[in-house]
């Protein structure tokens, strides 16, 4: 049995429910339509996915949220369920967003101390 690979168009316009019949939406690629890729567009890859509209803004943080997160991120970088709720309820963010700090700031952490090796 082939393998075949599925274009990010492809997968875009059947997930989206383009404008083609639901039989052609599930037709994958190398059937005989002419598809253009971000470069043939004269795109890049990643300014085509970066162009696409994501479910919510991004989150600006104050001065005051970020000091008050770090704060907490130097006194344990893994964060509870009760200081969460804390920091949600004294920063006026969600859960969630604290969450998500915390997430993307282990990741700077981890590749500071990689670029300090």
């Amino acid at each position: 049995m082939e393998k075949r690979t599925f274009s990010v168009e492809w997968l875009a316009q059947s997930s989206h429910g383009g404008a083609q019949s639901a039989a052609a939406a599930r037709s994958p690629p190398g059937d005989a339509r002419v598809r253009q890729t971000p470069e043939d567009r004269g795109e890049s890859r990643l300014t085509s996915r970066a162009a696409e509209p994501s479910g919510r803004p991004r989150t600006k943080f104050s001065s005051a949220q970020l000091q008050e997160l770090e704060r907490s991120f130097r006194e344990q970088r893994y964060i509870g369920a009760s200081e969460k709720r804390r920091l949600a309820a004294t920063l006026n963010l969600s859960q969630s967003q604290i969450k998500t700090w915390f997430q993307n700031r282990r990741m700077k952490f981890k590749r500071q101390a990689q670029d300090a090796r």
